[in-house]
């Protein structure tokens, strides 16, 4: 097992570096003089002044050296100064949110984040657990029902969902927009709340700002189940159908032969080999929430970073969009790391291998 996560760190670089090249052949579609305008807070009125950023970030340089200067960062002939440099987590100015694109994931990462850790709940247990209980009763009534509610799920278009529950979120006093109502939202930002991890569900708690708790999941409720309806239809059929195909292998038919409880077959033999395709599904759900499920977040005027990739895609934010692309390459590097180890544990043919 060692052996098998050290195989896959190590590959990780490579892949990594392969992420950077596509981002960095993305911004090179921009010629030097489009470029040299997502450097600066103001855009170069004259020419002199343009040619003047051409020469300072090195964007007449030939396309390794600028590759190289992206990652590193280069000296400053003006001030002697290293500048710039994905490496030392220098992404540019973010025209959408007038600050450093760094600056710009770190705070709102928490949130989004928050979101995915709630939305995980309904669909790892819910999907997870329905899929293998109507793999149990094939083609009996509890099967054809779930199957019907899932095909709806998954083939209900997001926003469209969104948009309904929204309506009915109008109607409802206490399920609100947002992530947190007004008065709470200037009480956490003064002195005698400390913001320990930027997600306000945890924060409250360890504040023992029950009353912040309860605010902040009435504001979740109606994204965490947008995203969840969809994700959980698309596990559940999954995990439905792992399951069928599992239970007519030969070493289930043994197993039954030798006498073994059903129960016993079922938990010890057919679910664990079921779920080696649906951790691959959910690794990829919880990088996608993670990044940020653009539509829910936006419908519901929640500020994670989906909101943020669509204010700067509708601002042309190339800098904002790239650093958002990057960060979701890596993230999902890491996912599938998380589910290639996951496997591992689960299957124990790979340890073999």
């Amino acid at each position: 097992m060692t052996a098998y996560i050290i195989r896959r760190l190590l590959i990780m670089p490579l892949i990594m570096f392969g992420v950077t090249i596509l981002i960095f052949s993305m911004l090179q579609i921009l010629g030097p003089v489009e470029r040299s305008a997502l450097y600066v807070r103001d855009i170069p009125k004259t020419q002199s002044q343009v040619d003047a950023i051409i020469r300072r970030y090195g964007l007449d340089e030939p396309i390794h050296v600028q590759y190289w200067n992206w990652m590193t960062g280069q000296i400053d002939p003006e001030t002697g100064e290293r500048i710039g440099g994905v490496l030392r987590g220098d992404l540019g100015f973010s025209r959408t949110g007038r600050e450093p694109v760094i600056d710009m994931l770190k705070r709102r990462f928490p949130a989004t984040l928050e979101l995915a850790l709630w939305a995980m709940i309904p669909i790892i247990a819910g999907g997870i657990w329905m899929g293998i209980k109507a793999a149990l009763n094939h083609n009996k009534l509890f099967d054809q029902v779930v199957r019907v509610f899932a095909t709806i799920g998954w083939s209900f278009p997001t926003f469209v969902f969104a948009l309904l529950l929204l309506l009915i979120a109008v109607r409802l006093d206490w399920l609100q927009i947002g992530r947190l109502s007004t008065e709470y939202t200037l009480l956490v930002s003064r002195p005698g709340f400390t913001q320990y991890t930027g997600m306000m569900t945890i924060d409250s708690l360890l504040n023992l700002r029950f009353d912040v708790f309860v605010d902040a999941l009435r504001h979740l409720v109606l994204p965490v189940v947008t995203l969840a309806v969809v994700q959980w239809a698309l596990l559940l059929r999954v995990t439905r159908s792992s399951m069928l195909e599992e239970m007519r292998q030969d070493y289930v038919r043994t197993a039954r032969a030798k006498g073994l409880y059903e129960k016993t077959v079922v938990n010890r033999h057919i679910r664990r080999n079921a779920l080696i395709p649906v951790i691959t599904i959910a690794g990829g759900t919880l990088a996608g929430l993670m990044n940020g499920v653009v539509v829910t977040e936006v419908i519901f005027n929640y500020p994670g970073l989906g909101q943020m990739a669509a204010a700067a895609a509708v601002q042309l934010d190339v800098l904002t969009m790239l650093g958002f692309a990057l960060f979701n390459g890596i993230l999902f590097i890491f996912a599938y790391l998380i589910v290639d180890i996951m496997y591992v544990v689960i299957d124990p043919r790979i340890r073999l291998s």
